[in-house]
């Protein structure tokens, strides 16, 4: 057998994710233990520290600031108004003062000390929001296509299967309970009850959980906002005319890779089954438990479904999730027999569109959304863009329900056409730029959070992305391209949380020159807006001031042998890499010569 990780032992011996969490809150020490680390995850909190304030600390003879992220799990991203301004608030108190919403439809709080950290998810939970299961080595947050379009019923019945997905595949361990609910009749911070002597059962996850984080989304087809094909498993719905037929099943998706670790790579689900509607929980119950059951325990690299996939091939694991079927029916408390034991193959249906939803929309019953761009998803005020302040004053004089959105955007929804020309009137006093004031570059790139309290990243992402779309936006404007829609999207390490393998144009951190201290990056070229193609090495390890002028050659050679509507992905695609740097070289050449 495998040996196990450190991470398995200290699942197994946390007593259902209870470990020492509740006296290492109670100490006071401003930091906890790495053990307890490791658990808190599953309760939705990262600790970290402040790398900006490493170098001086150390001068002063003083420890790393430690911080911590808390992050939310919000199905499908739906909020409402008094959850929204009850985060703003719990950031205002207890945090940095900012939200930011990930590129899976939740909310992170950033800076928050240990001595707030009970506060702040009790609070969270105080406004019916949970950070349970928001990261961990379990289901995180089911994402959806959040667009309240209600010209038909079946966005309504896909955020219905995203909650249904989200509480089904959530830890039953009343551990989260006991923690950071206090008892309201004490009025402090006891726990609920006591631990039982015995961890609960928990017939998906057992005493380890799963090997490694598991990700769920569910797309249209002619609307993949979500990439489908970057989760663990995806329901791609199947219709006809206004009805929803069924789902293909997708598995084995996963952005995060080690690029000294031939072994690890990103990867793009693959296409195992067409399902019923009724018979989504049973199936996913039985991915989940072959997960958990083959996974690699040992390694986390190679923890995520994708490798057993890889290693086993399609056709090995779709049947070895036929098996399962029966357990996965007894959980989920149907019937023997409910699901065909031999899954029916994938529809010919497939990811045809994608939106972003920004922008004013008729939601068909009466009422008008507004997608509203949200750079990196970064809810703050900063200088004469007071976004933060702008969402306050909508989400309390209007009162509409909120939808976040996978690119890191917020849906305003459910809103009176009435009320259009004074939220207007509101984004624009507060200095708000909204989709049709942006340019298609901008509006279509994100970036992970990365410096300065994410502890893996190796680059920059977050804080010099806009000045870099600032450059693009310029080349793309000199060359005539600025009509062009194509996505970009960085990180600041290979681990992908924004998505990069699949993009247009992907911008992933790899090391920091040493004298500079510039990060370097890889460049990736020809994914697509859609999110059906990985995308390939372009050129490796490029300082972050020359991104753009390793790009141009590119961008010129794009615009001189474009095909008619051919995006920027496709012609890198149809192209090829070697081509695409045979074009550079040539280019520099007559550069050089220019020069000379």
């Amino acid at each position: 057998m495998d040996k196990k990780s450190k991470v398995e032992h200290i699942k197994e011996a946390s007593g259902g994710l209870r470990g020492s969490i509740a006296e290492e809150l109670a100490n006071d020490t401003d930091h906890v233990s790495d053990a307890t680390t490791k658990l808190l995850k599953f309760h939705g909190t990262y600790q970290q520290d402040n790398r900006d304030s490493r170098k001086e600390r150390r001068k002063q003879g003083l420890g790393k600031e430690f911080i911590f992220m808390v992050r939310n799990r919000i199905p499908g991203g739906k909020i409402t108004a008094d959850q929204f301004l009850g985060e703003l608030d719990i950031a205002d108190e207890f945090g940095d003062g900012t939200l930011r919403i990930t590129t899976r439809q939740g909310i992170q709080l950033h800076g928050v000390v240990k001595g707030n950290l009970w506060n702040t998810i009790h609070r969270i939970n105080r406004i019916k929001l949970s950070t349970q299961s928001a990261c961990g080595d379990v289901e995180r947050n089911v994402v959806c296509c959040p667009a309240p379009l209600r010209n038909n019923a079946i966005r309504d019945q896909l955020q219905q299967y995203a909650d249904s997905i989200a509480t089904h595949l959530r830890p039953r361990a009343r551990s989260y309970h006991e923690i950071w609910l206090q008892d309201p009749a004490t009025g402090d911070k006891q726990q609920v009850v006591g631990p039982p002597k015995e961890p609960e059962h928990d017939p998906i996850y057992g005493n380890a959980y799963l090997p490694r984080k598991f990700k769920t989304g569910i797309a249209l087809c002619d609307d993949n906002c979500i990439d489908v094909y970057a989760q663990d498993a995806g329901l791609l719905a199947v219709t006809r005319g206004d009805s929803l037929v069924g789902f293909n099943v997708l598995v084995g998706g996963g952005m995060g890779t080690t690029p000294s670790n031939d072994n690890c790579f990103p990867a793009l689900a693959k296409r195992m089954a067409f399902i019923a509607p009724e018979h989504v929980l049973p199936v996913l119950t039985a991915i989940v438990l072959v997960q958990r059951d083959f996974g690699n325990r040992a390694d986390r690299n190679q923890a995520r479904m994708k490798y057993v996939i890889h290693k086993w091939g399609l056709e090995k694991f779709k049947s070895k999730v036929e098996e399962y079927l029966p357990q996965a029916e007894s959980i989920c408390g149907v019937p023997a027999g409910t699901v065909p034991r031999l899954l029916t193959d994938p529809d010919s249906a497939d990811v045809t569109r994608h939106h972003d939803h920004l922008g004013w929309h008729e939601q068909g019953d009466g009422n008008w959304f507004l997608g509203l761009p949200i750079e990196n998803g970064r809810v703050k005020d900063d200088g004469e863009v007071r976004l933060k302040s702008a969402l306050r004053s909508i989400f309390e004089r209007f009162r509409p329900s909120g939808r976040l959105t996978a690119q890191q955007n917020i849906l305003l929804c459910d809103l009176a056409e009435s009320s259009r020309p004074e939220i207007e009137k509101v984004l624009s006093k507060h200095g708000v730029p909204t989709a049709d004031s942006i340019s298609h570059v901008r509006r279509l790139s994100f970036a992970c959070p990365a410096l300065p309290t994410c502890g893996l990243a190796i680059t920059e992402s977050e804080r010099v992305m806009p000045k870099l779309v600032g450059e693009l936006e310029a080349e793309l404007s000199r060359l005539g391209l600025a009509h062009e829609q194509f996505t970009v999207r960085m990180t600041g390490c290979p681990n992908g949380c924004a998505r990069p393998y699949n993009a247009d144009i992907g911008l992933v951190g790899r090391s920091v020159d040493g004298k500079t201290g510039e990060g370097k990056y890889t460049i990736f070229v020809g994914g697509n807006l859609i999110g059906t193609r990985m995308n390939a090495v372009y050129k490796d390890l490029i300082p972050m001031s020359q991104i753009i002028s390793e790009l141009q050659p590119l961008l010129l050679y794009y615009k001189l042998a474009q095909r008619d509507a051919e995006t920027l992905g496709d012609f890198c695609d149809r192209i090829g890499i070697e081509e695409l740097l045979r074009f550079d070289g040539e280019q520099r050449e007559l550069d050089d010569a220019a020069v000379a």
